[in-house]
């Protein structure tokens, strides 16, 4: 039933007000990405000297421009883990699009209550600092779990994710304490889903378009167990 709920949200992913948050999210995700790339690069040039003088050997140019680039690739690899999180955090802020383009092909419904932006962003700020903090501790501790690290990951993620999103889709009907009391009484349900969500997060490009499914699949979960 969890896998309907997915493939009922990928199969409309062609959806207009789909596509209009996944190119919103993308958008700002990668010129987030970048800002913080150019910034890393101007502190590492800055600080570090053009040339130093070295015992035996004598002056060595170049170390600023050497640590430029180095940085530039050290941001590359960590936009990998970074990019999850930060996607999340926009998409977050365009939940309401999602919810209610999944509620108005598949639920007769009235329009739900949506949430105020303040709580949108507070909302969004908690599930980006969770999940950044998650991964870069999850990180160092992949790399020590050998062939453990892909099931590590999965279920890591997948519970973060699936805490942030069914939360998040069903405030807009019952409110907050309902929605983290139902997520506790769905426990399991909820990480399963999140699992599922979280296996195409270390595929490039396709782990932009998760957290839109992610809210499309979790407003499929919500309506079904609410029923």
């Amino acid at each position: 039933m969890i896998l309907g709920d997915f493939l009922k949200a990928l199969g409309q992913i062609g959806d207009r007000r789909f596509r209009r948050v996944v190119m919103i999210g993308v958008a700002l995700t990668l010129a987030l990405l970048v800002g913080l790339g150019w910034v890393a690069n101007w502190a590492v040039v800055w600080l570090v000297p053009d040339q130093v003088v070295l015992p035996w050997i004598g002056p060595v140019g170049g170390l600023d421009t050497v640590a430029g680039w180095g940085s530039v690739l050290l941001m590359l690899v960590a936009s990998v883990f970074l990019m999850v999180p930060v996607a999340s955090a926009f998409t977050g802020l365009f939940l309401e699009d999602v919810a209610a383009a999944v509620e108005d092909r598949h639920y007769t419904l009235p329009p739900a209550d949506p949430l105020p932006m303040s709580e949108q962003l507070r909302e969004a700020a908690g599930a980006f600092g969770i999940l950044l903090v998650a991964n870069i501790i999850g990180l160092f501790v992949f790399l020590f779990a050998g062939p453990l690290a892909p099931l590590l990951f999965i279920a890591m993620n997948g519970f973060l994710l699936g805490r942030e999103y069914f939360v998040l889709v069903a405030m807009r009907r019952i409110g907050r304490q309902a929605a983290y009391a139902m997520r506790r009484r769905h426990a399991a349900q909820v990480w399963l889903a999140g699992a599922l969500m979280a296996i195409p997060l270390s595929v490039p490009i396709l782990n932009l378009i998760v957290p839109v499914l992610g809210v499309a699949t979790f407003t499929h979960l919500f309506h079904r167990l609410s029923r």
